[in-house]
């Protein structure tokens, strides 16, 4: 059954870590110390996982609120540019400590980042604003797309629920935050975690399927969904499991494209969708994020979608 869409003023607020994306891809080899290796191509766009999940929502059709920091000197560009997608800016808010940037350096089978957190450092006092409480709780949905504190979760979870929001958690590459136990009632508390499967490393000790599948039977999850990059996914329902392949696509730079394994997740869920049809979702909008540089290009509209389920994944 789909989710109430009474009293609510918009489907997605999705919330977190923002930055400016610096990507170079097209590199045939890391460079070692001391050496410079030259990049095929180059794109500067706004990214973070709050960015690339809002974006990839908006282009599925979706009503969607973005809530984070940068610094003044950036809000107009972020507010433009995402408003070329779609995605209200209106919880997007100027810090004095200036605008998170990262770097991705992207080769076909793997990438890696250099990061300045920024702004990100103080979503802690963001999300302790009655005003963004508020519109949090106007959302259908709300996805976390950074290491949500355990106090923060504590006292914002709890108000959520009660307003009748589904939530979703995607912390992204934070060992500080994975290896801490305390932090294991988190995963639990939101309807739904996303880690890939290096997270899944970090927080169990193993990234294979088997510990995550007994992770979510023996915590008492409703269910479960890992990501497995080029492998596609894994879900955990009960005594069920499902392995979802992605669409065979050209890898051009697999930036972003856990996101919009989100955005697609999430649009699946605000649809009603059985957790299976969800990750498929997901899966293709992860595989077409891959085929262009950078984590926005290649995001997919709705009858992109539509047309690449029909193709692969038709019973």
């Amino acid at each position: 059954m789909a989710l109430p869409t009474s009293m609510k003023a918009f489907d997605v607020a999705v919330v977190g870590e923002v930055y400016i994306d610096h990507v170079f891809t097209g590199l045939q080899s890391w460079p070692r110390p001391g050496e410079e290796v030259l990049s095929r191509g180059y794109v500067r766009e706004p990214g973070g996982g709050t960015a690339n999940t809002a974006c990839g929502l908006a282009r599925l059709g979706r009503c969607v609120h973005l809530f984070g920091l940068v610094g003044a000197i950036d809000l107009p560009w972020f507010t433009a540019r995402l408003g070329d997608f779609g995605v209200s800016t209106q919880g997007l808010r100027a810090h004095p400590a200036g605008t998170g940037v990262t770097a991705s350096a992207s080769m076909a089978d793997d990438r890696g980042f250099f990061t300045y957190k920024g702004a990100n450092t103080n979503l802690g006092q963001l999300l302790s604003d009655e005003d963004v409480i508020a519109d949090l709780c106007a959302a259908r949905h709300v996805h976390f797309a950074m290491p949500l504190e355990r106090t923060i979760a504590q006292s914002l979870l709890p108000r959520l629920e009660h307003a009748g929001c589904t939530t979703s958690l995607d912390v992204g590459f934070s060992p500080e935050w994975l290896v801490d136990p305390v932090n294991r009632d988190t995963c639990l508390e939101v309807d739904y975690f996303l880690p890939n499967h290096k997270e899944c490393e970090l927080l169990l000790g193993s990234g294979h399927d088997d510990a995550f599948a007994a992770f979510v039977r023996e915590e008492g999850f409703g269910h479960g969904a890992l990501k497995l990059g080029p492998e596609g996914a894994l879900g955990v329902e009960l005594e069920r499991t499902w392995r979802v392949k992605p669409p065979p696509v050209v890898i051009r730079d697999t930036t972003g494209a856990g996101d919009a394994f989100d955005a697609g997740f999430i649009d699946a869920l605000l649809d009603g969708r059985d957790l299976n049809t969800c990750l498929e979702r997901a899966c293709i909008c992860g595989a077409l994020c891959a085929t262009e540089a950078g984590a926005l290009a290649g995001l997919p509209d709705i009858h992109q979608l539509g047309s690449f389920h029909e193709q692969t994944y038709r019973r």
